[in-house]
């Protein structure tokens, strides 16, 4: 049972219990009512009888009424009131303060003897040669009544805290087993698993302390999971600040010996000369798009960065974006293949998309053989399949034309494997991992920040590939809504 249950349960009984003995009380009182009610409410009548007698005087509601009569008439059982013809009450045996009743309340059952729980109750008017003078009334408590009220009221209680004392044993030890003593081997656990220790999980049950037990052990799970994740982020930024660290010291090392065979060796022809500056201003730039792409691939990282968003026209902005490779290509002898039909409005940072562009087209130039072919596009609501895809991408994506545009980026060459797919977009990954080849091509930090700005703009960057035949990467725009 589930311990809601039980308690609740209990709770019930508990509850019911004071409505039981009220009750039984009562049920035992009106049988004791029902028994003595002839006897006592004639002995009452007689009783009344005898005083209202003396009560039909009319000097008793005068001013000068002698109050020694009217206190002789009372006793411990007996209570008495008396008004004048307005309702002002003159004399009241349990009330020392003076008040008017309405006279129409005063009217109502006059000559009655009523019968309440607790007293008999009997009122009759006073009249004075036709004339109405005043009220009396009687009231006589049913001490009888009272005492067997009390008596059995007595035993009801005893019963009733008795009961109570014996769930409360009961729930006591009930809570002590169910629920103190297994928190407490809760509590034990997250102690230990906050130490550090390593804690076996234990039976949970499908009580509430079950599932809290379920909960926490799938939180341990949870946090034991992102402690791995933080300590694989932590190292992958250690291993990123060594390897930048690293590939610094390389250009820098050149920079310094071609700077000092320039201040002291004499005897530099004008050739070498230009050839060692050129080489100082070539790995001056690399160091620069290095602390660049360093620093954009920081700013993306923290949640607080934001890109400048700004609306355009989608098919004046992609045209612009996938023009202007051609005297690149034509250096390498690779053919070029240029696309755009995107219409539509897009919030885009200009930009960070002109980076992710650039990145990509610079990686397909250097795979790409001599002589063979790189197709960049953007297109949006072309219905027809677009020929010159690779057959495996346009079986792998489905494309959702009316709510994204499309850059692709595909060259020939010789494409990556699926296990260096899985790979390509971690900081400073490259397919070729000689240190030679970063210090002369890129820094490796290119496609994850390519694959974080894409993100920003709500959309996807994923990599086709084929060994021998080559790759494609395709990102995905949102279109502007309304």
């Amino acid at each position: 049972m589930r311990i809601k249950t039980w308690l609740l349960l209990s709770y019930f009984i508990v509850m019911v219990l004071p409505i039981l003995a009220v009750y039984f009380l009562f049920v035992s009182v009106t049988s004791y009512n029902s028994e003595k009610h002839v006897e006592e409410y004639f002995q009452t009548y007689a009783n009344i009888q005898q005083l209202v007698s003396q009560l039909y005087e009319p000097e008793l509601y005068g001013a000068n009424a002698d109050e020694f009569v009217l206190w002789s008439l009372v006793d411990d059982r007996t209570e008495l009131v008396l008004y004048n013809d307005d309702g002002l009450i003159l004399f009241h045996s349990e009330d020392e303060s003076f008040y008017s009743v309405p006279k129409d309340k005063l009217m109502q059952n006059l000559y009655e003897l009523q019968e309440e729980f607790l007293a008999y109750t009997y009122k009759e008017p006073v009249f004075s040669e036709h004339e109405l003078i005043g009220f009396f009334e009687i009231r006589i408590t049913r001490d009888e009544l009272l005492k067997t009220i009390i008596h059995r009221g007595w035993f009801v209680t005893i019963v009733f805290i008795s009961i109570f004392i014996i769930i409360y044993i009961v729930m006591a030890y009930i809570i002590h087993q169910r629920v103190n003593m297994r928190l407490e081997q809760l509590m034990d656990e997250m102690s230990a698993f906050a130490s550090g220790e390593v804690v076996a999980e234990t039976a949970t049950g499908s009580d509430e302390i079950g599932e809290l037990k379920q909960h926490f052990y799938a939180m341990r799970k949870q946090i034991l999971a992102a402690q791995e994740v933080i300590e694989l982020e932590q190292r992958e930024k250690e291993y990123l600040m060594a390897s930048i660290s690293h590939d610094l010291k390389t250009p820098l090392t050149s920079i310094k010996a071609y700077a000092e065979s320039l201040e002291n060796d004499a005897h530099l022809t004008i050739d070498e000369q230009r050839s060692y500056r050129q080489v100082i201003i070539e790995k001056a730039d690399f160091i620069k798009q290095m602390l660049d792409d360093l620093t954009m691939h920081s700013l993306l990282q923290s949640k607080d960065y934001t890109l400048e968003f700004v609306t355009v026209d989608g098919s004046e902005f992609f045209d612009m974006l996938v023009s202007d490779y051609e005297p690149l290509c034509n250096e390498k002898n690779i053919t070029l293949h240029q696309f755009n039909d995107v219409c539509g409005t897009f919030e885009v940072s200009p930009q960070q998309l002109i980076r992710v562009v650039d990145n990509l087209m610079m990686n397909a130039i250097e795979h790409t053989p001599r002589g063979s072919t790189i197709w960049i596009a953007a297109f949006s609501d072309l219905a027809e399949e677009q020929e010159w895809l690779f057959p495996f991408v346009s079986t792998a994506l489905p494309f959702h034309r009316n709510d994204y545009a499309y850059i692709v980026v595909q060259n020939e060459g010789k494409g990556i494997s699926n296990h260096e797919l899985q790979h390509i977009f971690k900081p400073l990954y490259q397919v070729d991992q000689a240190r030679t080849k970063r210090a002369t091509h890129g820094t490796g930090l290119g496609l994850s920040i390519a694959q974080q700005i894409i993100a920003r703009h709500g959309g996807t960057i994923s990599t086709f590939s084929e060994e021998n035949v080559g790759t494609c990467f395709v990102c995905t725009i949102p279109k502007q809504k309304g």
